[in-house]
Parts: structure tokens; sequence; C-alpha cells
């Protein structure tokens, strides 16, 4: 049987170099991350060379800096069950499910948002979300649009556009929400005609997935997918 102390120093040896692949993925210098998590570019470049063990405190603020979960940077030992056991967790009222687990591009969640109405915060950041409402309606603002999308509709946006999404204060809803990098968009297929496209590359696109009797989709708003 392999030695646990062994097992959790081969796993703390990989940290450093997954920190710096992702960055390098992400494309953000030393210097952008020092900035936004408050370690010195010393400590980063030490960090993922290896010449310096990750501390506890150092390895959440690298994980709220590039939102994903504290395992994902880990990686703690195989257990040898095959099973994700998905943990939950509560963010701004919400409770948040992560369905991806290796640091990648792109990340995939689900959220359930309660059906108490609150006041949209907009907030900016880097990247690109796509967001899939899985039951109930959602209300989604995006700079200056404010639309409601039901159960079973599509939409993506640049996440350096101020935005929000919560409930309509009527029901709660379920999402299924994938983010990504600048530059990294959902690729969907769309029918749309000259009359639907209104707007720019930055524009929000909602997209009605077939219902019932429905053989195509259709383009709710703005912005064909590529």
């Amino acid at each position: 049987m392999d030695d646990p102390t062994a097992a959790i120093g081969r796993a703390l040896d990989q940290v450093g170099p997954r920190l710096g692949a992702l960055r390098r993925r992400r494309g953000i210098t030393l210097a952008a991350l020092a900035g936004t998590t408050g370690i010195s570019k010393s400590t980063l470049s030490r960090l993922e060379t290896g010449s310096r063990k990750p501390s506890l405190e150092l390895l959440l603020l690298l994980a709220h800096a590039y939102r994903v979960p504290l395992d994902e940077l880990v990686r703690a030992p195989e257990t040898g069950d095959p099973r994700i056991r998905l943990t939950p967790r509560r963010v701004n009222g919400r409770v948040v499910v992560p369905l991806t687990r290796q640091p990648a591009s792109q990340h995939a969640w689900k959220i359930l948002v309660p059906r108490k109405a609150a006041e949209p915060v907009l907030t900016t950041h880097e990247g690109y979300e796509w967001l899939y409402v899985l039951t109930g309606r959602l209300r989604l603002v995006v700079g200056d649009r404010d639309i409601v999308l039901d159960a079973g509709e599509v939409a993506e946006f640049d996440t350096r556009t101020p935005h929000w999404f919560g409930s309509t204060g009527q029901e709660g809803a379920e999402v299924l929400s994938l983010f990504g990098p600048q530059g990294e968009r959902a690729h969907t297929r769309t029918d749309l005609t000259p009359d639907d496209a209104v707007g720019g590359e930055d524009a929000t696109t909602v997209i009605d997935t077939p219902g019932p009797g429905s053989d195509t989709m259709s383009a709710g708003t703005v912005g064909a997918t590529p």
C-alpha cells in the first residue's frame, strides 16, 4: 500500500507546475495576478517553480482569483473510488455545485437561485459566460438590458459588460452556467435571419431551445453565435 505521506508529498510537488500552467492558459501575467491576489510576484514565481511550498492561505487566494475550487489546484491523492462527489457551496445566498474538477479553460456550475427577489448589483470581470435555465425563470441584466429567461432558454454574454442574474421574485430557478476566458464562446446553432441580428459582437445572445412540436431553434434576440 502506498505511503500516505509520500502520496501527499507528490501531490504538493505538482501544485506549482499546475499553477503555472493555469496562469499561462488564462493569459495572465505575474504582475496582474499579484495585483488581484495581493501576493507578491516573487512569491507567485516561487510557488510556480516549486521552490516554495503552497500554504492554505495562498491557495485560497489563488483559487478565488482563478474562480476554481481549491481541490482543483491541489488534486489530493486518488482514493481508488471513481465516483465524483460534488460539493455544493453557498455563494451570495445561492447554492453552487461545481461540475468540473480539472483546471481547464472552461468551467461548469449548476446554480440554484432562490425565489427571494434581490436588487441587482452589476459586476464586471474578464471572461465569457453561457447560461441555460433548467427550471423556473431567471432575471438577467446585461448592460442596459433587463430580460427574463424561461426554462429552456439560453443566454451568453461578455462578462466585461456589467451584468447580474437572479430571481424574478416569483419563483426560483435552476441554472447551468459555463464560464470561459475572454474570446472563448459556447458553440450553438441558430437559424438567424438578417432581421434577427441586431447589435454587435459584444451584445447578449438569447436562444430559445426547441419546445414540444418544434423542429428548429430560433434566435430570440441578438448576435449570431459561431
